[in-house]
């Protein structure tokens, strides 16, 4: 059992008041099978929001509620959060096993994958669950855990309404979006911190796509890693953020010891933190960053949820992402308002703000809602042509099992103005292009069913193949690019269904 200590009741602001009648309206006038999804911006409020949420329904329904977390952080922030506005609850921890206490608990939080491992063990793990809350919503993994709660309402709560999987839409799961106050908002009315924003262009050639949509840590490190980005790093910061207490993201480990190594020599108080320091570690290095005044924190991939430190002054953005999410995530962590903090310093080291707007600025939440791959399309098309030069990089199942040296050897580009040079339609590239999938996958394939594997498997490639293709076109509607990947994987599908079943 985690050791839980009270703490004082946050009183909600009148817009989260607004906001949790709202909520529980919604799933009144619904049924127990309608599922709503919930956004705000980082530092709104949601855990006290959706902690005052579990205490009315319980009241209300007299049924319990379930929230999922996927860091112990969270689940320990919540019970606190809980307890203090006097809601009995249980974290189930990874030594929680069964359940013998259920009915002295009307409220349970749990992380992801412990409470999968539980329920696949016995289904009834936690019964009379009327209300499921899921944390940070967008992450993907939280979907294993829906379908032991078919007949529950669901309530999904995040910054950025987006999934990890883009092939995985949120309105999938989720029959509608309930938007929250915007970031301008919460900025003038008092609640947060409004963002300074310093810009500074740097090269990202030589930077990769990984399967997961983002730029790869591999060549990340390569770019940011080198002696020219580190002086540039640190010019920046001297030039903005001297004596301010400072946040850096990394994109690798290997970037983030470098820069604790050059701030080091310039006599800056600097340390650095990643997902495989021990539990103690990590609170030791926190501690040392709230008590120290000026004091500047280098991390990578551990601070973007979970982690609360009004003092933040300064935000660094020392790596480039395709990720909307993981860009308000970071940011989000300077703009926690205190009596004398108004504004924080983002410096961006990424093209990160040319990409995706300001941080301020206006989204369209329910557009991203509804229409998630138009609505990426457009933003990551937007004064972002750096897609049109980098390499696509393959996971490791394609690497071993198909000749990727081969399909890296096809440059969509070169073999289009090659064709246009020949005097023969553009298009061909693509038939060309096509080829080279085929010719790759018949050499790996013993029969029809495996050849269809590899080619599913080749999704991400084949769409980055054609997005280079209508790069060239001026042409990228996505009704366009739709037709154009229906197209090609039927074509492709055919022919090699036709000459394997020859053989």
């Amino acid at each position: 059992m985690l050791d839980i200590d009270l703490y004082e009741a946050k009183a909600l602001y009148p817009f989260q008041d607004k906001t949790v009648a709202s909520i529980l309206n919604e799933f009144e006038s619904n049924d127990s099978n309608f599922n709503l999804l919930y956004q705000l911006p980082t530092g709104g409020g949601k855990t006290v929001i959706f902690s005052e949420i579990s205490r009315r329904y319980i009241e209300k329904f007299g049924k319990k509620v379930l929230i999922l977390t996927h860091r112990i952080e969270l689940s320990v922030q919540t019970s606190k959060q809980l307890s203090a506005i006097s809601v009995p609850n249980k974290v189930i921890s990874s030594d929680v096993k069964k359940l013998s206490d259920d009915e002295d608990y009307p409220c349970y939080i749990a992380m992801v994958e412990t409470l999968n491992n539980r329920l696949r063990d016995n289904e009834n793990f936690i019964q009379d669950v009327g209300l499921v809350i899921v944390d940070e919503a967008h992450y993907n993994s939280f979907r294993k855990i829906f379908q032991y709660y078919v007949n529950t309402n669901i309530l999904g709560v995040t910054a950025t309404p987006l999934s990890s999987n883009k092939a995985l839409p949120l309105n999938d799961n989720y029959n509608k979006l309930l938007v929250g106050e915007s970031i301008s908002g919460l900025i003038d009315n008092g609640y947060l911190s409004d963002a300074e924003t310093f810009t500074y262009d740097v090269n990202l050639h030589g930077l990769k796509i990984g399967s997961n949509g983002d730029f790869t840590v591999s060549s990340s490190e390569l770019v940011y890693g080198n002696y020219f980005m580190q002086e540039k790093l640190l010019f920046a910061y001297e030039e903005v953020a001297v004596g301010d207490k400072t946040l850096i993201f990394n994109s690798g480990i290997e970037t983030s010891l470098q820069v604790e190594e050059t701030f080091k020599k310039r006599g800056y108080k600097i340390k650095h933190l990643d997902s495989t320091f021990s539990d103690k570690d990590r609170k030791a290095v926190l501690r040392w960053f709230k008590e120290t005044k000026d004091a500047i924190l280098t991390s990578v991939g551990i601070l973007t949820t979970g982690f609360d430190e009004p003092t933040v002054e300064t935000i660094i953005l020392n790596r480039a992402t395709r990720s909307l999410t993981l860009y308000h995530q970071m940011i989000g962590r300077g703009s926690r308002k205190l009596p004398n903090k108004s504004k924080f310093k983002v410096i961006d080291l990424g093209n990160n703000v040319r990409r995706f707007g300001y941080w301020q600025d206006y989204i369209n939440w329910q557009d991203a809602f509804r229409f998630p791959d138009r609505f990426l399309e457009s933003r990551l098309s937007e004064g972002d042509d750096i897609e049109f030069e980098i390499e696509f990089e393959f996971n490791r199942f394609l690497k071993e099992k198909l000749n990727t040296d081969l399909l890296d050897k096809f440059e969509m580009k070169e073999v289009y103005y090659a064709c246009l040079d020949k005097g023969e339609k553009g298009k061909n590239a693509v038939e060309l292009s096509m080829e080279n999938h085929y010719d790759v996958i018949m050499e790996a394939s013993k029969d029809f069913f495996e050849a269809i594997e590899y080619q599913l498997a080749l999704q991400e490639h084949i769409e980055y193949r054609l997005k280079q293709y209508t790069k060239c076109i001026s042409k990228s509607t996505p009704n366009y690019f739709k037709f154009l990947l229906e197209t090609y994987n039927r074509q492709l599908r055919h022919k090699l269904r036709q000459n394997l079943d020859d053989e």
